[in-house]
């Protein structure tokens, strides 16, 4: 394994939900240079012109202060939720029956009964089920199902108000993915230029490419990001890869995931879908209460810390913020923390070393140079940094596939593809516009903006990937070895 001295480059990124703590005056900017790499707009909550002004602020202060920050559209998807009580909630106490009727008002729900948003959810249900609602916190078991009517007993009593989630032990409800909200709020994403588009609820690769499909040609640069909260997404390994192939990114979205499949479960999920996503050289988030506790306390309990650090050591590209960064006390020292704990257990010699495909073949010249160019930097001694000149971002995505100490560095004359690689694992983003640089100098320009940044200094060694025509898509088919000179500071 290769290392250097230079001080540590978190390599785990950082998505933060935008809302209105990081709305308050000045905290936007203190996120971003706290180490924000990925900012999440969550279309369950604001207005689209919410949305557009979070991410025009965003990037008046990533320009500003010289980052490459992505920006990740989250459509709220087939959120399925009972209707509301008259008097606002209601009490269940353990073995009283209770009613989803599909017929009530919309206001009219009691003690016996509410209405549901989800006017088919009868349809899907049969005796034996078992529902769970906000968030699995209450229980229900279907005993019988009369018409609209769903009739159940309550297995865990507590609390319900209004509006509370429904979810299906085991999975199986069958709402669509995409609803009509989603579709309209599809074209705002579109509209304001995010990166990222996650998709909520798949249950098959065919949701993933609907929604390619409404995306069109205005929106081929954008990627996609499969949510992982349905049973039936993990229910086997053929139907997982089928939604991580369509798909540019996956994120382990644990709250339904886990109410779905049962906590119990739920850590070894989270691993096979990490474990899959990084083979299928996509990029994948872990998300979902890593720091809650830090939405009213300054400092992380000790579980947090070890749920971050544990999804930093199976390989996660990125660690993300909901409520804590949106509606919290508290997110800057959010954003902190989750850096500490991630170079913390980037530290680890397991997180630095790699077997990614090792005794695997390769079909693309782009994959076969990137993935030598990582394997020769992790062993060749006195390399600091691997660069690669890139169109899109792929090259640099293939190579942080391979776990390493060593920073890859995207060179890319597009904006679109900086932003881009703001997600992936150990991937600094730089801007390199080519396009008036005569092929000779190709090599010294960027040594010398390696230098600039602080990446490398004279005497390192720095391994490049390139294709013989720059910004042609697929087109890396060189690796060379370069050495850091004095001509080379102050280019």
């Amino acid at each position: 394994m290769n290392n250097n001295s230079y001080a540590p480059i978190r390599r785990t990124k950082i998505v933060a939900t935008l809302g209105p703590a990081s709305d308050r005056e000045g905290e936007l900017e203190r996120m971003l240079r706290a180490g924000v790499d990925v900012v999440r707009l969550n279309f369950s909550h604001g207005s689209a012109e919410d949305h557009r002004n979070r991410l025009r602020q965003v990037r008046e202060i990533a320009d500003r202060i010289g980052r490459s920050v992505a920006a990740l559209a989250d459509l709220q998807g087939p959120k399925i939720r009972i209707a509301r009580f008259s008097h606002g909630e209601v009490e269940l106490e353990e073995g009283q029956p209770f009613v989803l009727d599909m017929e009530l008002g919309n206001e009219d729900g009691d003690i016996h009964r509410v209405g549901c948003d989800y006017k088919t959810l009868a349809d899907d249900l049969s005796v034996g089920d078992r529902l769970l609602l906000d968030d699995g916190r209450l229980v229900l078991d279907v005993d019988a199902v009369r018409g609209r009517e769903v009739h159940t007993h309550v297995v865990v009593g507590g609390t319900l108000s209004n509006n509370k989630g429904i979810n299906k032990l085991g999975g199986g409800l069958s709402a669509p993915a995409l609803t009509d909200k989603d579709r309209e709020d599809l074209q705002t994403a579109l509209d304001i230029g995010v990166d990222y588009m996650a998709v909520s609820f798949p249950r098959s690769a065919a949701d993933m490419d609907e929604a390619r499909k409404l995306l069109g040609e205005k929106g081929r640069e954008i990627g996609l990001v499969a949510k992982v909260e349905r049973a039936e997404a993990v229910a086997d390994d053929d139907t997982l890869d089928g939604i991580i192939r369509a798909s540019e990114a996956v994120m382990v979205a644990r709250g339904d995931l886990g109410v779905e499949i049962g906590d119990s479960e739920l850590i070894g999920v989270q691993k096979r879908i990490i474990k899959h996503a990084r083979s299928l050289n996509r990029a994948v988030i872990t998300a979902t209460q890593m720091m809650e506790s830090m939405i009213e306390a300054p400092l992380p309990t000790r579980a947090e810390v070890f749920d971050v650090a544990n999804a930093v050591l199976d390989g996660t590209d990125a660690v993300m913020l909901s409520a804590e960064t949106a509606a919290g006390d508290y997110p800057v020292e959010t954003v902190e923390a989750m850096e500490r704990v991630s170079l913390g257990a980037e530290r680890e010699r397991s997180a630095q070393e790699s077997g990614h495909r090792i005794h695997q073949g390769f079909a693309r010249s782009d994959e076969t140079v990137a993935l030598s160019a990582m394997y020769a930097a992790n062993h060749l001694e006195g390399v600091s940094a691997i660069a690669c000149m890139t169109s899109s971002g792929y090259t640099a995505l293939i190579a942080s596939r391979i776990h390493s100490g060593l920073p890859i560095v995207g060179l890319a004359h597009s904006a679109v593809a900086q932003r881009r690689m703001a997600l992936y694992r150990g991937v600094v983003s730089l801007a390199f516009d080519t396009s008036g640089m005569e092929a000779g100098a190709l090599n010294d320009n960027a040594l010398a903006l390696l230098v600039q940044h602080g990446l490398t200094r004279v005497n390192d060694r720095v391994i490049m990937t390139r294709g013989d025509h720059m910004n042609a898509h697929g087109g890396t088919n060189t690796m060379k070895i370069l050495s850091v000179t004095a001509d080379h500071q102050g280019r």
